[in-house]
């Protein structure tokens, strides 16, 4: 089947540089709005049997999840021969369980929808937590962050060095860290009343005269990076750094990370910057994309793009 990439509004930014990867321009796509701001998008080329991949991360507002889920439809009903949604930051990953009485496993709820909308595939980038694949009942490609930090951390130097995680949820993800590296790891332990504000944080294990890097997937209001970034160096720590996949930074987040003792923040651009900031740098991931939709496209394995530990 022909091979066909199309982009939501929101994502541009990335699915031209997964484009330019991959060889083949975006495909002609407008986006109508009606004037109470009602949305249309309209795929303006053939897409009859073809292999099509809608690109779109759902952050904040929601009507980037609504655009994808009428892309999905456009294609559908186009008769699209396969439909991929490519999704960098599934958002709304957080609530994937019923941790308190009446709420939604919200999660559960985006995996419904985007596979009523007639999607055949899901790829997305470091799930909040491994088991949201199983929320699906379409094929997942999963992929792993460590595909796109680990290169860049081979290049530093890494002999005094303390992989950290900020939260007792993200210990396995800072342990693949340090395992590859052979490195020690430590955890930092808090307690939260509510979302976004943290009642108090111990860390577990020894950061003194280390070099340490904190492990996260999500930086929200960049709250915890920077609470443990502040506690690990009175705990005798050399310097903090951080790595996190998802730049939500929203908040006061820019201003807790440059008022922290954060050294640097590094993250992947599957959401934009709000704007810049001399502590953040960015990591491209279109090039990892680019090579799991050529893979999906030619029947080719995912999981040969992931970091052997």
């Amino acid at each position: 089947m022909e091979v066909k990439l199309f982009s939501g509004v929101s994502s541009e930014y990335l699915s031209e540089k997964i484009a330019d990867f991959y060889g083949f321009p975006l495909g002609d796509k407008t986006l109508l709005r009606f004037s109470d701001g009602e949305m249309q998008p309209i795929i303006n080329e053939s897409v009859r049997g073809s292999y099509v991949f809608l690109i779109q991360s759902t952050f904040a507002p929601a009507e980037n999840l609504l655009e994808l889920l009428l892309m999905i439809d456009s294609a559908k009903r186009a008769s699209a021969g396969y439909i991929t949604a490519v999704i960098p930051y599934f958002g709304y990953a957080r609530q994937d369980r019923k941790d308190k009485p009446r709420v939604p496993i919200s999660a559960r709820l985006l995996a419904n929808l985007i596979e009523a909308a007639g999607a055949n595939r899901i790829m997305t980038m470091d799930f909040h937590a491994d088991q949201i694949q199983g929320f699906f009942d379409i094929p997942v490609d999963h992929l792993k962050s460590e595909a796109i930090f680990t290169p860049y951390l081979k290049e530093q130097d890494l002999s005094n060095t303390t992989f950290a995680s900020p939260d007792v949820g993200g210990v396995k993800r800072a342990r693949t860290y340090a395992k590859y590296f052979a490195r020690e790891l430590v955890i930092c332990d808090k307690y939260r009343k509510r979302a976004n504000e943290i009642a108090g944080m111990t860390v577990i294990g020894d950061v003194k005269d280390a070099d340490v890097i904190l492990v996260d997937d999500i930086c929200d209001t960049a709250g915890t990076l920077s609470r443990a970034a502040d506690i690990i160096m009175e705990k005798g720590a050399k310097s903090v750094k951080a790595i996190c996949t998802h730049p939500v930074l929203s908040g006061n987040a820019y201003e807790n990370i440059e008022k922290s003792s954060i050294q640097e923040v590094i993250v992947c651009d599957t959401i934009p910057l709000k704007r810049t900031s001399p502590k953040i740098k960015v990591l491209s991931t279109a090039k990892l994309f680019a090579k799991a939709i050529r893979n999906t496209h030619e029947h080719r394995s995912i999981s040969a793009l992931f970091v052997d530990g």
